[in-house]
């Protein structure tokens, strides 16, 4: 018997259509001014919590192997066909961006669109689609 917060992982989740929204927007209307190199560094350190912290919920939840890494929770949940292998590998990437963001955030280079930006919003709907249709096959 699994005990799976559901109710935390649709929490998540649920924040993921105004990241991805606000994904869009920055990178439709980039100029690569401070504001926008910061807006960014938060949307993407954002969708890299989201996605790590669903990943966690659902290792914890149904007993998958324990992760040792931001990437091997996207490992794990790929292994686990959570997610597809492709939206896997790209998650893998995002989440290598933690640590430049998070503790090298002083040489982030603020005034370049970052080339995840504008596809991220994809990546992320595609998350969360693939993350429900796998809650809906589990239950």
């Amino acid at each position: 018997m699994y005990y799976v917060n559901v109710q935390d992982i649709r929490l998540r989740l649920d924040g993921i259509p105004e990241l991805a929204d606000a994904l869009d927007e920055l990178a439709a209307s980039w100029n690569g001014s401070t504001l926008h190199g910061l807006a960014q560094e938060r949307l993407l350190h954002l969708a890299i919590e989201t996605v790590t912290d669903v990943g966690s919920c659902l290792i914890d939840g149904y007993i998958m192997r324990e992760a040792s890494s931001y990437s091997d929770i996207i490992e794990i949940i790929g292994g686990e066909e959570v997610v597809d292998a492709e939206l896997a590998d790209r998650l893998k990437a995002l989440t290598a961006l933690r640590r430049p963001l998070v503790q090298e955030f002083y040489s982030w280079p603020r005034g370049e669109l970052h080339p995840y930006t504008p596809e991220l919003a994809g990546w992320l709907r595609r998350f969360s689609d693939q993350v429900g249709h796998y809650l809906q096959k589990e239950q």
